[in-house]
């Protein structure tokens, strides 16, 4: 089941304003930029920036994901490796709230979100 109306406009609120944080200065925001969706149970960070061979495509590379699950009322963080696919953050498998997610995405502790 995706989130409610309410519950999408809070998280769209606060990553919003993690993420609004992190983007760079104007000027350089045609060649990297972050972004952020909310989409099903998940709220996904990434990197916004045009392909190097053909700058009018516009790429994204995943920065992080939380999901949340329901039934245990916990966000399950993930991070992506090069093979493109979502892997659990074994140091911190699961938090309690969006802004644990994202404090734990800002300390990047073992460099797997950011490099």
């Amino acid at each position: 089941m995706a989130f409610s109306e309410l519950e999408i406009a809070r998280y769209k609120k606060e990553v919003g304003a993690y993420v609004e944080g992190k983007r760079p200065a104007i000027h350089i925001r045609k060649e990297l930029d972050i972004g952020f969706r909310v989409k099903g149970q998940s709220v996904e960070i990434f990197e916004i920036r045009p392909r190097w061979e053909d700058s009018t495509e516009i790429l994204e590379h995943p920065v992080a994901k939380a999901t949340y699950v329901k039934t245990q009322k916990t966000w399950k963080v993930f991070w992506q490796r090069a093979d493109l696919r979502w892997n659990g953050y074994k140091p911190v498998l699961t938090v309690a709230t969006i802004t644990e997610f994202l404090t734990l995405v800002e300390a990047d502790e073992y460099a797997c979100f950011w490099g």
